[in-house]
Parts: C-alpha cells; structure tokens; sequence
C-alpha cells in the first residue's frame, strides 16, 4: 500500500477522494457547536460542508467546543489534521468517502469556559448549535420541568462569570451581547429529544433565571430556540472505522462512517440569520413535531425494542439483532401494531411505510452500530422514547403488551448478566439504581416498575403492570428467546411457512 496520507490543509490535493473546494482560509465562523462527536460531523457539518462546496455560506464556519474534560481528547486529534474530517458513506451495495472541513477550529476546554464564553460573545457568532446526548439537558424525566437541583446548575447559579455547564457558558456570554447592545444568536439543539428547542428554551431561561429574573427575561423575548428532527445512523469509532479510511489512502483517527440516509427538519426561527441548508437537503417546516414524533417513536423507541434483548442474547450489533428472527418479529409486531398507530402521517411518507424504512437501515450489515452503543442510557431513552407511547396506547384502551415486553427486556438487560453467564458493563449514568433494581425484580417483578423517577403512575396502570411482570417472570423463568417467542410466535409461524 502506499503511504497513508495524514489530514491536513496543505496535502488535501493529494487525496483521491472528494474534499473541500473552497479555500479553508478564507472562511470565517458564525457557528459555535457544543459537543463535537461523530453525529455532529456526519450531520449538521456535513450539510454546511456541501454549501460550501456550492460556493455558498462561507461566512458561517464551525467553531467547535466542549464543556467535559474528555472533550480534549478530540480537541487535539481535529486540531491536529486542521479540524478536517474523513466520512464514509456505507451504503449497501458499495462504500465511499469524502473529506470534509466546514469546522476551522475547536475552542479550549478549560474549567469556568472563558474562551467558549467570549467567542459566542463575539456578534460575528449567529448560531451556538448542541449535540450533548438526550440526557444533557437537566429535565425531570417524570415532571419534564428544569432539573434546577443538579449541583452543576446550582454551582452556575452562584457563579454565573465561570459556569461549568454548557447552558451557563451560553447565559454569560449572550449577557455579555446584551450589555454590549449586540443581538442574541440563535440556540439550536441537534439532539434527539421531542421539542428539543422548547426543552433547550426550558433549561436556558430557567438556569438564567436561577441568577438573573431580568436576564431571562430579556433571552425569553429575544433568542429563538427552533425546534429541529435529526436523523442519520452514525456509529462510534474504532478500529474497523479507522482501517476503512486506510482503504481511501487516508490515516484519520476521527474518521466517522454514517448510512446513505439523512433527514434535518428545522423550524425557520432563527433570530440572527442562517445557511441555506435547505438547498442541499434540509427541510424548514412550521410542522417539526409531526417529523420528529414519527422518528423518535419509529426510530428512536425503534433502538429501544431490539437493543436490550440484543444485549441480553449477546448480539453485537444492531444489524444482528435484527438478524434474530424473534428479535425481528418483536420489532415488526410492536412497531407495526403499538408504534405506528400513535404517529401521524407527514408529506410523502405513512408511518407504515416509515417503518419500512427503518427496518432496512437497521438491517444494513455495513453498518457496524454496536448493541451497547443503541442501549446506553436507557434511563433517558425509555423514559423520552418508549414510555410516551406506552401512555398514548393507555389512553386510546389500546394494547402495549408488547412494550410491556420491552420494558421487561431493559429491566432484565439491568441485572447486568448475559444469558451466556458474561457480563454486561456500566452502561447508563443511573446504573447502580437500574441494577438494585433489576435484581429484586427478579423474584419481585413490580420492583422495577416502582422507579418513580422512570415510570410515574405506569405502576398504577393495570394492563401495564400486569403484562410486564408476566413477561419478566417468563425472561427470567424460561429465557428471552421464549418470550420472544411467546409474544411473536404468530409472525414467526407466518414466517416459517412463508
């Protein structure tokens, strides 16, 4: 093989595969993005990446930024190869690549955040973009109301000059515009949660507020905080992703491999201006709730009802999961039966045909999404994906056994064993609780369910309750293949005879 080409400004020529056009030294920054990970650069970077490429938002480049200590890390490995990114598209039928580099730069990570307070501070900053996972945003999983007790916010509130969240850095610097008499800039959340504007508003104010009434006042009347849906798998990064960019002649520890499909839907608030990302892709909808429910309930709850069981069998990855034929047919069943009837249709896709499409994302045996990875979290993923649902079917006096049975494979995947005797690691930040948990739900199925925090009165709701402990006590009596079994041996019977 010939010698690997490192990242850099100066051989991007060199490559042989697609990259930037556009003269990286001339683009100036209007973005700030908290929380860089292999989403953000697959996604949101990549379609700012393709309008430069049309010679077009050249003034809007990403200033990336983190607020935890393990952010250095990739601070120094995107500083290093000038913040540019290898992508690898893993389409079925083929695999290809491109470099791309809409981000110029990456902000120190340093305790009190002064660097990422000052250049959001900057007026030239229209957009402070975040990805910081589901379960950053300091909500009550139960109430869905502002967090405020968590010691971190209670610590930005008392030192609002050197907070330690990204929320306070965002609060300092827009009172530094404000008392300047420069404008706001938009806050705009790229995570996975319903109403992610609303909830990033929520949190916003209200820490502002925790210190400041008049300055929460003046963000609520001025920034917007637009509501977004978006989608695309991206799997982590290890060993087989960074030896894929080898294969294109590239040496790039942060390579990131993502499907064929995107999809970002973007209510069009924005108080300081924006790319036209919809010229390359994106869609600016008033309705972004009707996008964002089919996703989170069909995709998202979708993670949910295969990876735990994927975890307790021992399956790798997603595409295996939905590999296992009683895996497959619990997906199929719930999504089609309990899942899709509370999503309503948008333009030119029915929730049926929604699922069709996610089974075959989910199936691509290119994409290497780990089990561990789709089932970390579950705290926030059950609770923002998974449990809405089983509410709504509650409420219409429709079924959710079979979400009953998905709860029941989380609490089993809590105890922290495989069924081959291995064991599963830490993989949520409530972990302690969810393990004391599953394990006197073994011999006590109602224990799990009495985690206030998690479930709220689904404990009271009889058809719930009664479902779930059936199916824990089958998990643990027979195991997770008989329950699979039970519940689905219908489609799977259809299945064998087709």
């Amino acid at each position: 093989m010939d010698e690997l080409i490192s990242l850099s400004n100066a051989l991007l020529s060199e490559l042989t595969v697609g990259h930037p056009q556009y003269d990286r030294t001339a683009l100036t920054p209007g973005i700030v993005h908290i929380g860089v990970g292999n989403f953000h650069r697959a996604h949101q970077a990549w379609y700012l990446h393709r309008l430069m490429q049309a010679g077009d938002a050249l003034d809007w480049a990403i200033i990336g930024a983190g607020v935890r200590p393990y952010d250095a890390a990739m601070r120094d490995k995107l500083l290093a190869q000038d913040c540019l990114t290898t992508l690898i598209e893993l389409d079925p039928k083929a695999v290809s690549a491109e470099v791309t580099g809409a981000m110029t730069g990456y902000l120190p990570i340093e305790e009190g955040n002064a660097s990422l307070i000052a250049q959001m501070a900057d007026p030239a900053i229209r957009i402070v973009s975040l990805t910081v996972t589901e379960s950053g945003y300091f909500v009550d999983p139960v109430t869905k109301g502002f967090a405020a007790g968590h010691p971190d916010l209670i610590h930005d509130a008392a030192h609002p000059e050197a907070p330690k969240t990204a929320f306070g850095a965002m609060i300092a610097a827009l009172r530094i515009r404000r008392d300047a008499g420069h404008g706001p800039f938009t806050a705009l959340s790229c995570d996975n949660l319903q109403g992610n504007g609303d909830i990033l508003r929520q949190t916003v104010v209200s820490l502002a507020g925790m210190s400041d009434p008049e300055l929460a006042g003046w963000i609520d009347a001025h920034v917007t905080f637009p509501n977004s849906m978006v989608d695309c798998i991206v799997p982590a990064t290890g060993p087989t992703e960074r030896a894929l960019a080898t294969e294109f002649g590239i040496s790039d520890p942060c390579v990131v491999t993502h499907e064929t499909f995107r999809q970002w839907v973007i209510e069009d608030h924005f108080c300081a201006g924006r790319p036209d990302w919809d010229r390359i892709g994106a869609t600016f909808s008033a309705d972004v709730h009707a996008y964002e429910t089919m996703k989170i309930r069909i995709l998202n709850a979708g993670h949910q009802v295969i990876a735990n069981a994927g975890e307790v069998l021992g399956l790798k990855t997603i595409a295996d999961c939905m590999a296992h034929p009683g895996i497959m047919a619990l997906f199929n069943k719930v999504e089609h039966e309990e899942i899709a009837p509370t999503v309503a249709p948008v333009p030119g896709k029915t929730p049926a045909a929604y699922v069709d499409l996610i089974e075959a994302r989910f199936s691509n045996p290119r994409i290497v999404d780990t089990t561990r990875r789709v089932a970390f979290d579950g705290s926030a993923r059950h609770t923002g994906f998974v449990l809405p649902i089983v509410r709504d079917q509650l409420a219409a006096g429709r079924s959710a056994e079979g979400l009953a049975l998905v709860e029941a494979l989380w609490a089993r995947m809590c105890a922290g064993v495989r069924e081959d005797g291995s064991t599963i690691e830490p993989n949520d930040p409530i972990w302690d609780s969810l393990q004391a948990a599953a394990l006197e739900a073994r011999d006590r199925p109602m224990a799990w369910l009495e985690q206030d925090r998690i479930y709220g009165d689904l404990a009271e709701a009889a058809p719930f309750a009664t479902a779930f402990c059936t199916w824990l006590s089958v998990i643990w009596r027979e195991g997770c293949e008989a329950a699979l079994n039970g519940y689905a041996g219908r489609v799977l019977a259809e299945a064998r005879i087709s």
